[in-house]
């Protein structure tokens, strides 16, 4: 049976690729894994393919093994992996709660290399694996210390396997969408820390997006060409320049 796994399906980019996905002749089933089963069981009002609802707390280690078990059990091939599940916190990091950075260190990184690494073997040529990164992944981000980290290393890791796995046929591609208005702001307490937003986009934006860069076998899916301009220019000035360009617009000294 071919399938279709997202993670952080419950919400935001999750749940707009579900409807992506939905829309794939080649997928016989989706499999949407987040910590609220509530919020998947909505999704199959929403969706023609036949949904698996998978509640999995991804920041809890104990995933790993109870994903690995289901793939054993049901040996399906994975046409489309999505890691979509992701977490993060603003502020200064010398004020931060440990835990909350943690939890986003397992979430965005531990977690998204686990069900890459379970995965594989369910996969082959013509399969693909689609990571969500963030504009933050190409910079240091200064008061997104831990966030932004965790997304460079989505991109690198992304970019790496993709060579990796490119003889076998499996294409990997790095979404790192701009500013996405989603629930993931509000548990970032992203109004109290970040003043400065160039451009909002929409979570189904990024998903059309990235399902169009993905046919064309692209391997990094940027949303907008104001933020295609950024990554851009981010390239080519000094990282301090940056840094300061970007504690200058949220008026951080």
């Amino acid at each position: 049976m071919n399938i279709a796994v997202i993670t952080g399906a419950s919400s935001g980019i999750g749940r707009e690729f579900v409807y992506e996905a939905d829309k794939l002749a080649e997928i016989e089933q989706i499999w949407v894994i987040a910590r609220r089963r509530e919020r998947l069981e909505e999704l199959k009002e929403k969706c023609s393919h036949s949904l698996k609802c998978v509640p999995l707390d991804l920041a809890d280690e104990s995933f790993v093994q109870q994903y690995k078990a289901l793939l054993e059990a049901e040996r399906p091939v994975i046409k489309l992996l999505v890691n979509a599940a992701g977490c993060g916190a603003f502020g200064p990091f010398s004020k931060s709660d440990l835990d909350a950075q943690i939890n986003c260190l397992r979430l965005n990184t531990i977690a998204l290399t686990a069900i890459c690494r379970v995965s594989l073997p369910y996969m082959k040529a013509g399969c693909s694996i689609v990571n969500i990164g963030s504009n933050s992944a190409w910079q240091p981000v200064p008061y997104q210390s831990v966030y932004g980290a965790s997304k460079a290393a989505v991109l690198s890791f992304s970019r790496a396997i993709g060579r990796e796995l490119k003889p076998s046929g499996i294409h990997v591609m790095c979404v790192c969408p701009g500013w996405i208005k989603t629930e993931f702001q509000a548990a970032a307490e992203h109004d109290r820390y970040i003043r400065y937003v160039d451009r909002w986009y929409e979570a189904s934006e990024v998903a059309v997006q990235a399902m169009e860069d993905l046919k064309k076998k692209k391997t990094v899916s940027i949303l907008g060409a104001p933020v295609r301009r950024q990554v851009a220019l981010v390239k080519h000035l000094p990282v301090d320049t940056v840094m300061n360009i970007w504690c200058k617009q949220q008026g951080i000294e």
